[in-house]
């Protein structure tokens, strides 16, 4: 189950690369930008702004599943069968129904990798596995990058680490850089933003610290979670001396995702504001650099 194949990226790996975006998660992140990436089933997002008011197409190809009154729709989502997501693929004009979520083979997937070659010869790219969380499909994670490995495509993982090990150790033999977030050292904390176990996550860091796979830890600072200078040096000093890494990026919160929590019909429970906070920025890259780190600030 994919959700996106994403040519001429330049932010996720080395080079001009195709990233396959898995979908399926096993944290519920409050400031998830992909909140469509989360669950490993298909989903209906409706964007209103979109929306033909005197069309009633939907409502007349799936009565069970849609309904528009006073030029409102409104959605029963948990009516909605597979036969009713192969209609809505090609079903609304506006587009203001979409349908995220498609079951495809690595051949599929591997077809569309082979059309970027060209670029991945040039700049020194190559295939990034992203999602949600790509080692939540640890077979088809592996398949694919088994099959980039051996036609010679530099592999990459955006990765939060929160599986078991017995995940993401198949895909190990195939992966050139992990590109890993490491967002909360405080368990306490961790489990009350992602309802997840930070525990997990760096046990993982430690055991990949014992292979020769590159990484890069990416820092996603959000008020009121890590945006503060224990977090960050907590955050820095793991990465120092118990992971493998030597280059740490730190991203600003901002709210570009917001809206398609109102297109899933899902509350929105991270700040409603962008991180603003240069004197925090600052900090980070200053601490980062005493502790032989590569510290890099991404938009």
């Amino acid at each position: 189950m994919i959700f996106n194949i994403q040519r001429y990226s330049t932010h996720d790996g080395p080079g001009i690369r195709t990233v396959v975006f898995l979908k399926g998660c096993s944290l519920g992140c409050r400031w998830c930008q992909n909140p469509e990436s989360r669950s490993d089933k298909k989903q209906v997002l409706f964007d209103a702004r979109l929306c033909i008011a005197d069309c009633q197409l939907c409502c007349t190809s799936i009565p069970h599943g849609f309904n528009k009154a006073n030029q409102t729709l409104t959605i029963d989502r948990s009516q909605l069968t597979e036969q009713d997501y192969q209609k809505l693929e090609k079903l609304c004009p506006s587009l203001a129904l979409t349908v995220c979520g498609k079951d495809t083979s690595v051949d599929d997937i591997m077809s569309a990798v082979k059309k970027d070659v060209a670029f991945y010869e040039r700049t020194g790219g190559g295939v990034t596995l992203s999602g949600g969380e790509p080692f939540m499909q640890p077979d088809l994670c592996a398949e694919i990058l088994k099959r980039c490995h051996h036609e010679n495509y530099h592999t990459a993982v955006e990765t939060c680490l929160h599986v078991p090990w017995k995940y993401i150790e198949p895909s190990l033999p195939y992966l050139n850089l992990f590109l890993a977030d490491l967002k909360q050292i405080n368990d306490v904390i961790f489990k009350q933003w992602t309802d997840g176990s930070a525990a997990r996550i760096l046990d993982n860091f430690r055991r990949l610290a014992k292979t020769d796979i590159e990484m890069i830890i990416r820092v996603p600072l959000i008020q009121g979670f890590n945006a503060d200078e224990k977090s960050v040096k907590a955050i820095i000093d793991f990465t120092a001396d118990e992971s493998s890494a030597k280059e740490i990026h730190f991203l600003p919160y901002h709210t570009l995702g917001i809206n398609k929590y109102n297109m899933l019909n899902m509350s929105y429970q991270a700040p409603l504001t962008p991180l603003d906070d240069s004197a925090l920025i600052e900090y980070a890259q200053n601490y980062a650099s005493e502790k032989n780190l590569t510290a890099i600030l991404r938009g």
